[in-house]
């Protein structure tokens, strides 16, 4: 037996057993730090595709759950080349949310989203077995510049969400027998985003511990709140759902379009790359030490596997979550017993489609209130990495280039109308693809400043 002195030390080793209450708390800590960017993106892409309550619901409920199998697979990995073995949290990426709703727009539906993903899988394992060479093609002026295009393309998603989402006009809104205050661009709309929006940023910039850690989440609670004040939520549908059930196996079905698979393709290739810095930042930040090369390839194998068991059950793609790595690196904490009771949570949350539907009478402009700080921290979390070479006429033409032509062409609608529809499909409707392809070619061409 452990003294209660050294039980506590262990908190700061990946193994062992710390006490039960620490273990709990700090487990909390990082499932407040994260669950509310891992269910917006499937409520977002719900929104987009038109989806039933009850495939809403599912969507929600197979991405929570394939996020907590997806964070368990790297916290005890299989031999050496399938799992980190690190301290990291996985969750549905914002990253992947452009080309989604790409694809979504396209008419392709769940089922298109979970064939580009298991294609999506498959090149993260082919990146993670030949990660030494590949990771050569993106240094952090081409992965900041991705980055950076992600955040700046997600802005007109929160702003029409602040107004109350498109899709709510007059005649859906009476439709549904809901108060005209949820009508697009009322200013009940604008008044309750802007509410959250001021909430999370005084959480943000004045909070302390977890209140500043939770902002996001107490902002949209305060949101919540005021929606509820203008009568804007519903629960009419809330009480149909169980209390436990598992995700479907092939539920959405699966379709393979080219287009889509060579859109998410090039993200998966990407956010394989930005993996290595997640877990470098953990190792480093958390363990005082680099990641070994088993960790790094077993990191990304086991997160190209596990995409792929999501696109099987109806889930949405993960990535490694940059706020838990940034929790890591403040308290140092790194007990494998801690990271896996998080594991725990998520999946309790995830087979309860009662708390799934729950999530799903939240406003659009509440949810348009608080994630435009989060898709704001993206892109200059692009600029950071992108700032930390050194801001050279070679590099500044790399970003700015590269930014402009993916935001550009994708900003202007009607820009690539005479070109082929998968031409269109692949280079026109986000602006990630071609910012990520015009970044690494110009790395490669123009010449290297002495």
């Amino acid at each position: 037996m452990h003294p209660p002195d050294s039980r506590r030390e262990l908190l700061f080793r990946f193994h062992g057993s710390p006490p039960l209450g620490a273990s709990v708390s700090l487990a909390l800590q990082h499932l407040v730090a994260m669950i509310v960017g891992c269910v917006t993106p499937p409520i977002i892409i719900a929104g987009a595709l038109g989806l039933s309550q009850a495939d809403r619901v599912l969507l929600i409920q197979a991405s929570l759950v394939m996020s907590a199998v997806s964070t368990l697979l790297q916290l005890f990995p299989i031999g050496e080349r399938f799992g980190s073995g690190l301290p990291v949290i996985l969750g549905v990426s914002f990253a992947y949310l452009p080309s989604m709703q790409a694809i979504a727009a396209g008419g392709g539906g769940v089922s298109a989203i979970a064939g580009a993903m298991l294609a999506g899988g498959v090149i993260a394992i082919l990146v993670g077995l030949f990660v030494k060479k590949i990771r050569l093609l993106f240094p952090p002026v081409i992965t900041g510049t991705v980055v950076f295009t992600i955040g700046l393309s997600l802005y007109p998603t929160a702003i029409n969400y602040m107004a109350g989402g498109t899709g709510n006009t007059y005649e859906s809104v009476a439709a549904k027998g809901l108060p005209e205050a949820l009508v697009y661009g009322s200013w009940q709309n604008w008044l309750v985003a802007i509410l959250t929006l001021a909430a999370v940023m005084v959480l943000n910039n004045r909070g302390k511990g977890i209140c500043k850690l939770a902002s996001i989440l107490l902002g949209m609670a305060l949101g919540y709140g005021a929606a509820l004040c203008f009568g804007m939520v519903s629960f009419a549908e809330v009480g149909e759902a169980a209390w436990f059930s598992l995700p479907r196996f092939l539920h959405f079905g699966i379709s393979f379009d080219v287009p889509s698979c060579v859109a998410l393709g090039l993200l998966f290739a990407i956010n394989s790359i930005q993996a290595i810095g997640d877990f470098t930042a953990t190792t480093v930040g958390g363990m005082d030490r680099d990641p070994t090369d088993n960790e790094l390839q077993g990191g990304i194998i086991a997160y190209g596997a596990a995409n792929i068991a999501a696109a099987l059950f109806g889930g949405l793609p993960t990535a490694t979550y940059s706020q838990n790595v940034g929790i890591v690196t403040t308290n140092k904490v790194v007990n494998r017993t801690v990271f896996t009771l998080t594991g725990v949570f998520l999946l309790l949350a995830g087979v309860s489609p009662r708390f799934a539907a729950v999530l799903t009478t939240i406003p659009q402009c509440v949810l348009g209130g608080a994630t435009i700080t989060v898709f704001s921290t993206i892109a200059m979390t692009g600029m950071r990495l992108i700032a930390s070479q050194e801001l050279t006429a070679r590099n500044t033409t790399v970003v700015g280039l590269s930014a402009a032509l993916g935001v550009g062409i994708s900003q202007a609608s009607a820009a690539l109308n005479q070109f082929p529809d998968s031409f269109t499909m692949i280079f026109g409707k986000s602006p990630v693809v071609i910012a990520t392809l015009m970044a690494v070619l110009l790395n490669l061409i123009l010449p290297k400043e002495d």
